[in-house]
């Protein structure tokens, strides 16, 4: 029999709240026993499939389920995750990836073959367990006798409670032994494993972001560590027999290296430390540019929490975080909805029969991310108008992303292409210094040999599953020997991320996004101007960075096909008009000639480049206008000016005025002021509706009263100028200025300006 487990006692509970509301959400911590005890008991009242976030973990808890049962594999218990299937007719759990759950209900909308959903660990929030509960509720409403179960150790449980129609949940206290907790920020893994194991009995768990993180950690940890203890990897990417060996039992002692899979529903045995470096690697996806990141962030408080309780499961246990204790840690991690690309997901949505836009979701991504996705969808035709297309049903059965599901049809179910995806969807690196190559992942599939061997089984999968797809896209025959035909069908899946060299030999590109790029050092296509960017993920010192181009592909130039054509207007530096027909895939120029020039936009084109950068004399006929109070705008005579144009400094505001209006504008604000004896002077308008002028002191003798014009006769401001130019009073009030100041300003004018005319009287 096996040991008791603290959620054993709530399993009466569990199964009459199933049985009577047919949904249950169950909180219970990381050792509590609710996934390998929850779904057996469930079984009693009939077949149950169980979801989980990864493969590695259907695989593992179904081969728990079994010991602890004594059950059979591929009998009373199973598994079915991508490419793999260890079930039969007589199997009473199923253990299954999220992705396995949705392809269910696409062909059974129903899932007449299961009495009862379960989703665990669902407070990790992927976009897949997202669609899941959102697909599996449909069904539990479609049908009376379904029942629906959702499990997580941490859970924001009113929100599932709600979205299940108001379902019971039942919380199951945690039972772990004393942690003691210590923070160590800074210090290196490697001194931190060496100090820790000789404190505790057991393994020691080690939390680190990502794969290559901890390939880099290995060799130093195994040095600390020393000649008795096995250090071992644990990440998704690692081939399944590498994963098994860190979470199988061992008589000797280990340090596992492991990424977040290792938080929650796998466990690890004989771990009685954890060494948390507080990192993750979390997916986002920029929907505007196109551009894929994995970011390393800091973990949430949630998460911290259980990866501390993983120390404390089967004893005392040791915790050394190396972060600092006073640092802050969000509460819980942002969902996968929120960040990811949704193409998959919105293909599913389709297949399934739905229309992304008004889906029920359990937390509905924002409308932009889900415009993108589909965006993507009706360039690879996968969607058409909104509805799945028979290439989108053929893309939907390939386990795949979109892109790499039509790169394999394009290619005909190629061996080559079905290497190139197998490396993409594992993640498998490229070389970090490629020879020159027109295309990354040719290079990389060239010699089979050199591939590992879990990348060779998937795509000998892959070359199956499409050879199931009967779907053959209408075009030129692929030949699987043709290095054109492998780039072609690399383009099929990522023309929308075609990228053009800015310059001959320059690494910079313009993405179709209308971003820039930089091919980055681990890519080989250097010649190429014209590029897919299969791999490009945002610049590091943040959005306003051009992106890296880590693995490319060159594109012939007769693929790409236009996605907007059309007759451009642009003004030059001198202000003229000129016209081309242009040709462009997304932001990118494929082609121009010169086009007659319209004049309808000629004249829109030059009024508003005039209209943004008046002249002086434009700003002078306004301020005339104004004066004048006549209701005439000056933008509408800007505008009216500008047809049959071709240049900005052609335009002639004065020149379109109605002739009773330019007549009226000559009274009431002439351009200048006659004075004696024939002369006249330059008026100025101003804002404040003054009128000015400027005159030489000796030009007003024999002029006794202040000019007055406009419709409200205003009096003229005189600026009175000596005669080298410079002012030397200013009035309104002519005859007061004569009478009482004159005086002063002739004693200072005959000093300076002797030979010049001083009369003591200058009225005539």
């Amino acid at each position: 029999m096996p040991s008791a487990l603290t959620i054993d006692p709530h399993l009466p509970q569990i199964l009459d709240a199933v049985r009577t509301h047919r949904a249950l959400v169950i909180v219970a911590p990381p050792g509590a026993g609710k996934t390998t005890r929850v779904p057996p008991a469930l079984a009693e009242d009939g077949p149950v499939i169980v979801l989980q976030p990864r493969r590695i973990a259907a695989r593992s808890i179904a081969q728990r389920i079994a010991r602890e049962r004594q059950w059979t594999i591929g009998d009373e218990v199973g598994w079915q995750v991508r490419f793999e299937r260890r079930f039969s007719r007589r199997t009473r759990v199923l253990l299954a990836t999220e992705g396995i759950l949705t392809a269910r209900l696409q062909s059974d909308p129903l899932l007449s073959d299961f009495t009862t959903i379960v989703l665990d660990e669902f407070h990790e929030r992927s976009v897949n367990g997202d669609l899941g509960l959102a697909l599996a509720r449909q069904a539990w409403l479609a049908r009376a006798d379904l029942r629906l179960v959702v499990m997580s150790a941490t859970l924001q449980v009113e929100r599932v409670r709600a979205f299940l129609n108001g379902c019971p949940v039942v919380d199951v206290p945690g039972r772990l032994h004393p942690i003691e907790i210590g923070y160590a920020p800074g210090e290196p893994l490697e001194r931190a494993v060496a100090d820790v194991l000789p404190r505790t009995p057991g393994s020691v768990l080690c939390f680190l972001p990502g794969g290559p993180e901890i390939r880099r950690a290995q060799p130093d940890v195994a040095r600390a560590a020393g000649a008795g203890v096995d250090v071992l990897p644990l990440y998704g990417s690692l081939p399944a027999d590498e994963q098994d060996r860190a979470i199988e039992p061992s008589a000797r002692r280990r340090v596992i290296l492991a990424t977040n899979i290792a938080e929650t529903s796998l466990t690890v045995p004989d771990v009685t430390a954890v060494i948390d470096t507080g990192l993750q690697k979390v997916a986002r996806y920029d929907a505007a540019r196109g551009i894929d990141s994995l970011e390393v962030e800091r973990i949430a408080a949630d998460a911290a929490d259980q990866r501390a309780g993983r120390a404390g499961r089967i004893g005392p246990g040791l915790v050394r975080r190396l972060w600092s204790e006073t640092d802050r840690l969000a509460p819980h991690g942002e969902p996968e909805i929120a960040r990811v690309d949704l193409s998959s997901t919105l293909l599913a949505i389709a297949a399934w029969g739905g229309d992304p836009r008004s889906f029920e979701w359990f937390e509905a991504p924002d409308a932009a991310s889900i415009d993108a996705g589909l965006s993507l969808l009706e360039r690879l035709g996968a969607i058409d108008r909104g509805r799945l297309t028979e290439m989108g049903a053929a893309m939907q059965r390939l386990p795949l992303h979109p892109r790499l599901a039509r790169m394999l049809i394009e290619a005909r179910g190629s061996r080559a292409i079905a290497l190139a995806c197998a490396l993409l969807s594992e993640r498998h690196l490229a070389p970090k210094h490629p020879p020159s190559t027109s295309s990354d992942l040719l290079s990389a599939v060239e010699d089979e040999r050199m591939l590992p061997p879990h990348v060779r089984e998937v795509a000998t999968q892959l070359v199956r599953a499409k050879a199931l797809t009967h779907t053959t896209p209408v075009g030129q025959p692929f030949r699987t020997d043709d290095e054109h035909s492998f780039r072609r069908a690399i383009f099929a899946g990522y023309a929308d991320r075609l990228a053009k060299r800015r310059e001959p030999g320059s690494p910079r590109f313009l993405l179709a996004s209308g971003h820039g790029a930089v091919l980055g050092a681990e890519s080989g296509v250097r010649n190429a101007d014209f590029i897919v960017a299969v791999d490009v993920t945002a610049g590091r010192r943040g959005e306003t960075s051009e992106a890296r181009i880590r693995i490319a592909s060159a594109v012939d130039e007769d693929w790409i096909q236009p996605t907007a054509s059309g007759v451009e207007h642009w003004i030059d530096a001198r202000g003229r008009v000129h016209a081309a027909e242009r040709h462009y895939a997304g932001a990118i120029l494929l082609s121009e000639r010169p086009a007659e020039i319209d004049p309808d936009r000629a004249a829109e084109l030059i009024a508003s480049e005039r209209l943004r950068r008046l002249t002086d004399e434009d700003r002078r006929l306004a301020r005339r206008l104004r004066f004048a109070q006549l209701s005439i705008d000056i933008d509408a005579l800007v505008r009216q000016a500008a047809v049959g144009q071709r240049a900005v400094g052609d335009i002639d505001p004065a020149s379109v005025l109605p002739w009773d209006a330019a007549r009226r504008l000559d009274q009431l604000a002439p351009e200048r002021l006659t004075l004696p004896r024939g002369r006249s002077v330059r008026l100025d308008y101003h804002d404040d509706g003054s009128v000015s002028a400027s005159i030489k002191l000796q030009a007003l003798f024999g002029v006794t009263e202040t000019p007055r014009i406009g419709p409200s006769h205003t009096p003229v401001t005189l600026l009175l100028l000596a005669p080298n130019g410079r002012p030397v009073q200013k009035t309104t009030d002519l005859q007061s200025f004569w009478t009482r100041t004159y005086p002063e300003v002739r004693k200072e004018l005959r000093g300076r300006y002797p030979k010049h005319d001083w009369p003591e009287n200058p009225e005539p």
